[in-house]
């Protein structure tokens, strides 16, 4: 597939992953497993607060198409059946959860070097349409994602995004929330030996004229432990230490604090995710 633009949740992506990603407050344990059939199992379960969750997905891969079939412990069962490039820069995403039969979505997407577009349709007979287009290439892209109410005949959503990439710089402006929260961000990366990255966003929601400011950074403390930080205006402070302790077997600690109420507010997660 062509380098380019990429899909328009991609505006962004790069200062998002470095503020917000792998951050929890929960206790999580994956394992991964593949069989000799080729059918990738993954058991995940997730312990948040006094309640336990828990989730099984298989992933069968023939030629250019995944199926993903995943069972949770509230006895639903999400299908994604993935058809990648039947023809050059497209890809067929079809989505449906039993018993949730309303739920049936149909996704294409379709990518070059100098376009993304991604529309998804509901399987109802009214359904919510959604359409995200980004024009540009891969060192400036401009795009929107909208969706239309077929049932209401109402725009529920109705995004826009600017985004700039150079070598180590990353930057974008993203209009949200029908054009009440817009939100700057970017990533820099200082050193690509120590993968030591910098990154912030602002964020002002012209309803209440609020303004929240994040800022953040990442570091390898060696080529299999890494740490990130990040803080925000109103004084919350986070933390992650993430340890490859063989190859695709990750440990990751976090831990978060209001440094206004340090002694009520401490949080701390960790993720165990094995790949034998």
């Amino acid at each position: 597939m062509a380098k380019g633009p990429g899909l328009y949740t991609e505006i962004g992506k790069k200062a998002r992953d470095l503020l917000y990603k792998d951050y929890q407050s929960d206790h999580k344990f994956t394992l991964s497993t593949v069989a000799t059939n080729g059918v990738a199992i993954t058991t995940c379960g997730t312990k948040k607060g006094e309640l336990l969750l828990g989730d099984v997905t298989t992933r069968l891969v023939n030629k250019n198409i995944a199926t993903d079939v995943k069972v949770d412990t509230d006895s639903r069962i999400f299908t994604t059946i993935t058809v990648d490039e039947p023809t050059p820069g497209v890809k067929a995403i079809f989505n449906i959860i039993i018993p949730d039969q309303r739920s049936g979505k149909v996704e294409l997407q379709y990518q070059n070097e100098y376009a993304g577009i991604s529309t998804n349709v509901g399987m109802t007979p009214n359904p919510i349409i959604n359409f995200s287009g980004v024009l540009g290439n891969n060192v400036v892209a401009l795009g929107t994602d909208v969706s239309y109410d077929s049932a209401s005949g109402n725009l529920t959503k109705c995004n826009a995004g600017l985004s700039f990439t150079n070598a180590d710089l990353v930057a974008s402006v993203n209009l949200n929330d029908k054009a009440d929260t817009l939100n700057a961000a970017y990533y820099l990366m200082v050193s690509p030996l120590s993968n030591t990255a910098v990154g912030a966003e602002v964020s002002h929601k012209f309803s209440t004229n609020e303004n929240t400011l994040t800022i953040g950074t990442q570091h390898a403390l060696d080529p299999a432990t890494f740490v990130k930080g990040k803080v925000n205006n109103y004084g919350k402070a986070s933390a992650l230490l993430q340890h490859e302790w063989r190859s695709k077997s990750f440990f990751t600690i976090s831990g978060e604090v209001d440094t206004r109420n340090i002694e009520k507010s401490a949080k701390v997660g960790m993720a165990v995710a094995l790949k034998p």
